[in-house]
């Protein structure tokens, strides 16, 4: 079976956030402005996903949703297959994706206050969804070590106190692709389990890990911590179904369930997308040779990507992706400043992507940029920058 990643769609005009939105959320408004921002790819889902709107469509009724049943075991054969991890039915939960998942969690299981750790630098939205939710974000450096990160446990230690209640885990990590391993998970669960912390570990990114590295899910790693573990995952960034708008919140512990339900029905938000649960369904029923052939054509994205900018940019470390197709790069030693940097990339190569600050502590003079897109894409940006940097 072939899949052509190869093939470039035109998303303009589309309503897409990642094409059509750079002027709004950017201030981004040349017309040949190039998207390497949000996280969300540039190829076409497995067909089986595409089949299944059509069959929708063709049905013509959009009534409410009923009976899981079909979904939730796709979910749990998929983790079963995919990471041996036995799912309970019962445990799962479907949200409006992973983010609100962690504010109806927030809400659940803390007070307006309270402190919720986070792991920085970090995906940008944990922190501003603390923000909002109105507990404070106690932000844990992340510790630079030969190229890659690594928590800093005893230094947190320093940072806590009787009011922080939350610890919210990114595996793999965004933006900087890792995947921890196994002891450091552990280290992590009995890190809580120590100071009765409940840990959020968001693994949206669990199935887009490269050749060599393996993800380890957190309730596998120590399963001591499931009375005092939400686990997030979604079919999202794996199928590139974002508009699905579905994530799966698993809870082994039912007391916690039952908290975290409570809140969802506060809000009304119980019954799920119909379309977003069908698309998702059809993917992981599905989708496994689509992801297959993905993760190579990925690989290769990434490593031409570092090897182009480490070439055309001296100075500039890519970190070696272990996950994802985010590319993080640090420009703090090309001679740059962080200004100049983001000028020559955003204003004279016409490329959006994020600026390091905005993912917390530890992000200056680092971009993000999403090499999840066609070759020809990929090799339109390296021109671009190349032209830019040699400027």
């Amino acid at each position: 079976m072939s899949f052509d990643f190869d093939r470039v769609i035109n998303q303009r005009n589309t309503h897409s956030l990642k094409w059509d939105a750079m002027d709004s959320r950017l201030g981004l408004s040349h017309p040949d402005m190039l998207p390497m921002w949000v996280a969300d790819m540039d190829f076409a889902a497995p067909r089986e996903v595409a089949d299944m709107l059509r069959l929708i469509a063709d049905r013509g009724v959009f009534g409410y949703f009923g009976d899981d049943r079909d979904y939730k075991r796709a979910v749990c054969d998929w983790m079963a297959s995919r990471h041996q991890f036995d799912v309970d039915p019962d445990w799962i939960t479907t949200s409006h994706g992973v983010v609100a998942a962690i504010g109806t969690a927030l809400h659940s299981f803390s007070q307006p206050g309270d402190g919720v750790v986070i792991f920085s630098p970090v995906y940008h939205v944990f922190g501003n969804t603390i923000r909002a939710a109105g507990r404070e974000v106690i932000e844990s450096p992340l510790s630079l070590v030969q190229g890659r990160y690594e928590m800093d446990l005893e230094g947190l230690a320093t940072q806590i106190d009787a009011k922080t209640k939350l610890v919210i885990l990114c595996s793999p990590h965004n933006p900087g692709g890792r995947v921890w391993s196994r002891p450091e998970l552990i280290d992590l669960c009995k890190f809580c389990e120590a100071h009765d912390l409940l840990l959020i570990s968001d693994e949206i990114h669990l199935d887009l890990v490269y050749e060599g590295h393996r993800h380890c899910v957190t309730a596998n790693a120590y399963p001591d911590i499931a009375d005092r573990l939400i686990t997030l995952t979604a079919a999202s960034k794996t199928f590139n179904l974002a508009a699905s708008m579905t994530g799966n919140v698993m809870i082994s512990n039912a007391h916690l369930r039952e908290t975290f339900m409570t809140t969802v029905k506060g809000t009304g938000s119980y019954s799920p997308n119909r379309v977003g649960i069908e698309m998702v369904t059809a993917a992981y029923t599905h989708g496994a040779p689509w992801l297959e052939a993905l993760l190579p054509y990925l690989k290769a994205n990434r490593d031409r990507f570092d090897e182009a900018v480490s070439r055309i940019i001296p100075g500039v470390r890519p970190m070696k992706l272990e996950a994802t197709y985010l590319a993080w790069c640090d420009f703090s030693e090309t001679g740059y400043t962080a200004n100049e940097v983001v000028h020559r990339v955003q204003d004279v190569a016409r490329i959006a992507v994020n600026k390091g600050p905005i993912f917390g502590i530890g992000g200056d003079h680092w971009l993000r940029f999403n090499i999840a897109c066609p070759r020809a894409t990929l090799e339109d940006a390296i021109s671009r920058l190349e032209t830019a940097f040699q400027a």
